[in-house]
């Protein structure tokens, strides 16, 4: 599969989304161009400013083609679309405080979650990808950034929950899961899938609000996953998982020593990242053009100054990680950490439930938190869940349409069709039987201090570094 690759000199390459529309040149700025496979990279991301066109072509990553792609479909009226999306948005917050303050609550995290994902652009997917596919490690690094301010956090929560670890009691709600080969495998089969999708599920998720008809096919392939997974949770469970040991490093390190050698941890891969990256060569810099700072006359323009910076330009994507870091402390503080395919494991044995098929009691369960594939068909279809999975979707909605970046993206080769369902469909699946993706089981298990983490995340990178060689050779 073939690419287009722009090349700016004040800012070096760039890759673009699908179906990004081609804008008169000007002066200073060449047209951008199309990408066919990578069309859900950070379009506006600056992450390409030290690869040179000829490095990246050396690789043989990268050919420079011209591949056909429908135009988007914009909305008409964006004010109004904007006025109604966020009536929406103060609607059912408003509902949400009346029938239940805790739904209020996850709402607003939801909204919180999407605009961070969709301002920064925030994937997990690109930042395993992109460390095989062109040995860019700048994104994986900013992660492993806010594990470290997430862990932290998660820490302090923790004391106050289990003040004597060496007990060998564990943290409720906190995302620990057995290490055994159910952990392992799921690792592998969502690092795969989210490669061959072109994004993890909550990429996929806040790539939904921006209207990428990629992503909702994906969906269907990962809620599809979900409901196999729940099938299978048993046999997973009983055969490698029933007898597995429980890591949480408090009990064998206490605090001090688990947070230390947590962040001895980060320190070190961030320190791999850097070595793998310089493996490659030395990058070539770029000059960066500066915008001169408009004067400020007034209250008006200091407000269109701070709208600017929220929806003019993307966020970089290490305050992405930093803002999502800290969301998640607030919601652990709340109750328990993020997570996202638990819920969507719901909505899927609810529908399916609608045919028959009855989703079987689930070994273990009650003993672990995360998101985990539980249906309970008396809890209805409103649930904090709910709120917080369909928050994030329309946060992203949001912050598009006010940024000007909602646009209805349509692939046009079938093969992104098959690559969307058929990832979505492993990464279903391998979140399912790991009791969360890369959020659940990797974003919110390494802060919980649990050695399930980094099981997860080693089994995610092995998993994402094959996904490459696969979509190397589509």
């Amino acid at each position: 599969m073939t690419s287009i690759i722009a090349f700016e000199p004040d800012a070096g390459p760039w890759l673009l989304d699908e179906g990004e529309p081609i804008p008169p040149p000007v002066a200073d700025r060449p047209a951008r161009l199309n990408i066919d496979y990578l069309n859900q990279v950070n379009y506006n991301s600056r992450r390409w400013s030290g690869l040179s066109l000829s490095s990246l072509l050396a690789r043989k990553v990268l050919l420079v083609a011209s591949v056909a792609i429908r135009q988007p479909v914009l909305p008409r009226h964006p004010a109004l679309a904007r006025g109604i999306a966020l009536i929406l948005v103060l609607w059912v917050l408003v509902w949400a405080s009346i029938v239940n303050g805790n739904l209020a609550v996850y709402w607003v995290f939801g909204i919180a979650f999407g605009m961070i994902l969709q301002r920064s652009r925030l994937c997990f997917a690109s930042a395993f990808r992109d460390l095989f596919l062109l040995r860019d490690g700048r994104n994986l690094r900013a992660i492993l950034t806010g594990l470290a301010v997430a862990s932290i956090g998660f820490a302090f929560i923790q004391v106050r929950a289990v003040p004597t670890p060496t007990f060998g009691a564990l943290p409720d709600q906190a995302h620990l899961m057995p290490v055994s080969a159910q952990l392992i495998v799921g690792g592998l089969l969502f690092g795969l899938g989210m490669v061959l999708a072109g994004g993890c599920v909550s990429g996929t998720m806040y790539r939904i609000g921006e209207g990428y008809v990629g992503s909702i096919v994906a969906m269907v392939g990962i809620l599809v996953g979900l409901v196999v997974a729940t099938h299978e949770w048993n046999w997973w469970w009983t055969t490698f998982s029933d007898h597995a040991p429980t890591i949480w490093l408090p009990n064998l390190f206490g605090y001090g020593g688990a947070i230390v050698a947590t962040l001895v941890a980060l320190g070190a891969c961030y320190l791999a990242s850097i070595w793998w990256e310089l493996r490659a060569g030395p990058r070539p810099s770029f000059p960066t053009k500066r915008t001169a700072e408009v004067p400020m006359l007034g209250l008006g323009d200091w407000l269109a100054q701070q709208y600017r910076a929220l929806f003019g330009q993307g966020w970089p994507f290490i305050v992405g990680v930093i803002a999502l870091a800290i969301l998640n402390v607030f919601v652990y503080l709340f109750d328990h950490p993020l997570g996202v395919t638990g819920e969507l494991a719901n909505w899927a044995n609810r529908a399916v439930s609608v045919g028959g098929i009855t989703a079987p009691t689930l070994l273990g369960a009650s003993n672990l938190a995360g998101c985990l594939l539980v249906f309970d068909p008396n809890a209805g279809w409103v649930t904090t869940g709910t709120m917080l999975d369909g928050g994030l979707i329309l946060g992203s909605f949001v912050a598009a349409l006010y940024a000007g970046e909602f646009k209805l993206r349509v692939p046009r080769q079938r093969v992104r069709y098959v690559q969307s369902i058929g990832g979505g469909v492993l990464m279903g699946y391998g979140a399912g039987i790991a009791a969360g993706c890369t959020i659940g089981a990797f974003f919110s298990a390494i802060p919980s201090l649990g050695l399930n983490g980094w099981v997860f995340g080693l089994a995610l990178l092995v998993g994402a570094g094959a996904g490459v060689q696969i979509i190397k050779r589509l």
